[in-house]
C-alpha cells in the first residue's frame, strides 16, 4: 500500500472500512470551483471521483470501460395502465376542463443519471466482493481473488477484474471474511497465537526426523513393525482408514470444522492411494494422521451422573459444583445461561485464528454496513448474487457514490471528450 493511502491533508475518499477513511468522510466538502477553469474543475472531479471508484483500475483500462449510455428505469403505475388507454389525454381539450386536485398525477422526483457514470466498476469481482460485506476494502477483496479464496459459479476465479453477469454467484471462504470482517488480535491474543504456531511446528519437524531415522534403522535391524508395514500395506492403509472414521464418529464439541475437513481430505487420500499404492507410503500417511490428532484437543472424559444433573432443563457444565449451583437458578437464568453456552459453542476462543475470538464485528463497520440492491447476500454461507446491473430512479442512483450530482456530472464530461 502507497504512503499516505488515507492522507488528512488532502482528502481523497477510499473505498474501506479505515478510521481515518471514516473522518475523511465526515469532513469531505465540494471542492472550490469558483476561481477556475472548466478544464480545471472537471480534471478536479475526475480526480476526486476516481480515488474513489476503481481505484486500482487504470485509467486507461477505466476509459475502455467507460459507456456514455445509463441504464435507468421508470416506474409506471400500473392501476393506471390497466384502467386507461391513453384516449383520456384528449378529453376536455380546450373546453377548460381540469382535473381534480386528487387526482392530478404526483411528479417523480428527478432522476440522478450522472450518478452512474461510475457503474462499470460495479460489475467488478473485487469490487462486488466489497460491497457484499465480505472484505473491508477493495485491495483487500483483490488479494482474495488472486489468492484463490473466491469461487464464481463453483469455479475458483483468480482474476480480479472478471465482469459479473446477472444470475452470477461468488463465494468467498468463511475463514477470510471472518478475518476481513472480525476484530484484530490484542497483543496477548498475538502472543497466544505465536505459541500455539511454535508448538505446531516443533511437533511437526520431530515428525519429520522420526521419519527420517526409520529408513536408518531398518537397514541395519528391522523391526517387526516395518516388517510387517512392508509386507501388508493393504491392511495398514485399510486400519488408518478405520481410525479417520472412528475419530470422525465420535461426538467432540473440540473436533472443528476445520479439523473435520482434514479428517475428510486424509481419507479421500487413503482410498486413491489403496487404489494406486505406489502413490504415497503407509509410514507418510501414518505421520498425516498424528499430525491431524496431534491438532485436536481431547474429548473430556465422561463423568459420573450427579444427582444435579438429572434435574431437566439444567445445562451439562465441567464440575459437579457448577452444576449444583446452577439446580439453583430461576428459569429465566436458566434460559440465560443456555444462551450463553450456545454462543460460547458455536463462537468459541480459538488463539490459532488470526482474527480476535471469540469473534466480533470489525471497528468502524456499521457505517459502511450495507448492501446494494442489486446483490442479494448469504453472510452464513459467504456467499452472493449479482442480481442484475445497476440502474438509475427517481430519485436515487443504486451506485454507491460518496460525491453529488455536481461533481459527477463534471467527471462525466472529462470522459466524454475525445483525445
Amino acid at each position: 500500500m502507497r504512503k499516505r493511502f488515507h492522507g488528512l491533508k488532502r482528502i481523497k475518499l477510499r473505498q474501506s472500512w479505515n478510521k481515518y477513511n471514516l473522518f475523511n468522510l465526515s469532513r469531505v466538502e465540494p471542492p472550490k470551483i469558483t476561481e477556475r477553469t472548466f478544464f480545471q474543475q472537471k480534471w478536479a472531479a475526475k480526480a476526486l471521483t476516481r480515488a474513489y471508484h476503481g481505484e486500482t483500475v487504470r485509467e486507461k483500462q477505466w476509459t475502455r470501460m467507460f459507456r456514455r449510455t445509463i441504464r435507468s428505469v421508470v416506474p409506471m403505475d400500473y392501476k393506471m395502465l390497466a384502467e386507461k388507454d391513453g384516449s383520456e389525454q384528449a378529453e376536455g381539450r380546450g373546453s377548460g376542463l381540469e382535473p381534480h386536485p386528487d387526482q392530478k398525477p404526483r411528479p417523480f422526483p428527478p432522476t440522478p443519471y450522472l450518478n452512474m457514470i461510475y457503474a462499470p466498476t460495479e460489475q467488478r469481482l473485487d469490487t462486488a466482493i466489497f460491497r457484499a460485506l465480505f472484505a473491508s476494502s477493495t485491495r483487500q477483496a483483490r488479494q482474495f481473488v488472486v489468492h484463490g479464496n473466491v469461487r464464481v459459479n463453483g469455479k475458483k476465479m483468480i482474476y480480479p477484474g472478471y465482469q459479473l453477469n446477472p444470475g452470477d454467484m461468488f463465494q468467498v471462504e468463511p475463514d477470510r471474511v471472518l478475518y476481513a470482517t472480525g476484530a484484530p488480535k490484542d497483543k496477548v491474543e498475538r502472543r497466544a497465537g505465536r505459541k500455539i504456531r511454535a508448538k505446531y511446528s516443533k511437533k511437526a519437524s520431530t515428525s519429520e526426523g522420526s521419519e527420517d531415522a526409520k529408513p536408518q534403522t531398518s537397514k541395519s535391524h528391522p523391526t517387526p513393525e516395518t516388517t510387517s508395514t512392508d509386507k501388508n500395506p493393504k491392511e495398514t492403509l485399510q486400519s488408518l482408514l478405520s481410525q479417520a472414521k472412528e475419530l470422525l464418529a465420535t461426538p467432540s464439541n473440540s473436533l472443528t470444522a476445520k479439523r473435520k475437513q482434514d479428517l475428510r481430505a486424509f481419507q479421500r487420500t487413503v482410498k486413491r492411494t489403496l487404489g494406486r499404492p505406489n502413490t504415497l507410503t503407509a509410514t507418510s500417511l501414518d505421520s498425516q494422521l498424528a499430525e491431524i490428532v496431534a491438532r485436536m484437543t481431547t474429548a473430556p472424559q465422561a463423568r459420573p451422573e450427579s444427582p444435579s444433573s438429572s434435574t431437566p432443563g439444567v445445562p451439562e457444565l465441567s464440575t459437579p459444583e457448577l452444576q449444583a449451583e446452577a439446580a439453583t437458578l430461576d428459569s429465566t437464568q436458566l434460559r440465560t445461561l443456555r444462551d450463553a453456552l450456545k454462543d460460547a459453542r458455536e463462537n468459541p476462543v480459538d488463539s490459532s485464528k488470526p482474527y480476535a475470538t471469540p469473534w466480533r464485528p470489525r471497528e468502524w463497520m456499521s457505517a459502511f454496513a450495507f448492501v446494494p440492491r442489486y446483490l442479494e447476500v448469504h453472510q452464513r454461507v459467504c456467499a452472493a448474487v449479482y442480481l442484475r446491473h445497476p440502474v438509475a430512479r427517481p430519485g436515487l442512483a443504486e451506485v454507491p457514490t460518496p460525491y453529488g450530482t455536481e461533481i459527477n456530472t463534471l467527471a462525466h464530461n472529462w470522459y466524454l471528450r475525445r483525445r
